[in-house]
């Protein structure tokens, strides 16, 4: 039991995180045509809106909270929040996230498992991807009454960050994670295997998500006239302005 503690805590978070990087660069450069999520809104395009903004706009809160909120070191929000109030809030402002995600990503299955014609675009790898996700998200709002048990004293968070903390500066620790429960364990290597697949799957497509970001800060584009040396922005006679 404790070699397999250590093995998925100790190593496995670097086998996901080698995969989620070198996969993605492999696909970009050998398959750029399936950088994509396959599109299928023109059925059932009213369920899909509802399903697909619930899901994103839950996935990307519970992204964006887990990240700060877990990778944050201690001394940083000491002065500010108390640690009790800070997993407090972190319960609150998750479960309103994750049941919009998980509301969405419902629908999003239902949708998918239920129309023939839905199902007939489908790969095989949207499916797994969504289930695992569903699966995901019911075992993170599991730990939410779990984590509201320790709200006192701020157990499970303190515990969580800690260890995330040591994976991401190279000095993890699996012994830390002895004192947690099963849920919080389940939830975490699901979590890194879910990144592990997404070089492999549709999810791939959250690199462009990302990128697009980048898109609004771009330079803008300087268009001079090759005719005539007319300066750009002037119209050229006999052209429609």
């Amino acid at each position: 039991m404790k070699n397999l503690n250590d093995f998925f805590f100790n190593v496995y978070p670097y086998i996901c995180l080698a995969f989620f990087l070198m996969g993605s660069l492999a696909r970009f450069d050998r398959d750029q045509y399936t950088w994509k999520s396959d599109s299928s809104q023109m059925l059932r395009a009213r369920q899909l809106r509802w399903g697909s903004n619930l899901f994103h706009i839950g996935i990307l809160f519970l992204l964006f909270g887990h990240t700060v909120g877990l990778l944050t070191p201690h001394w940083v929000y000491e002065p500010f929040i108390s640690p009790p109030t800070k997993q407090l809030l972190a319960i609150v402002s998750g479960g309103i996230a994750g049941t919009m995600c998980f509301i969405g990503l419902t629908m999003l299955l239902h949708r998918r498992l239920t129309d023939p014609r839905i199902r007939l675009t489908s790969h095989r790898t949207d499916l797994a991807i969504l289930i695992i996700l569903w699966v995901q998200l019911v075992l993170g709002l599991i730990t939410l009454p779990l984590s509201y048990a320790h709200r006192v004293d701020a157990h499970a968070m303190l515990i969580l960050s800690g260890y995330l903390q040591g994976v991401a500066t190279f000095r993890p620790d699996a012994n830390l994670l002895t004192a947690i429960d099963w849920p919080f364990k389940v939830h975490m290597v699901l979590g890194m295997t879910i990144f592990l697949l997404l070089p492999f799957s549709r999810l791939v497509h959250v690199w462009s998500g990302l990128a697009s970001i980048a898109y609004v800060f771009r330079p803008y584009q300087i268009v001079r006239s090759r005719r005539l040396n007319v300066p750009a922005g002037q119209n050229v006679p006999g052209q429609a302005s």
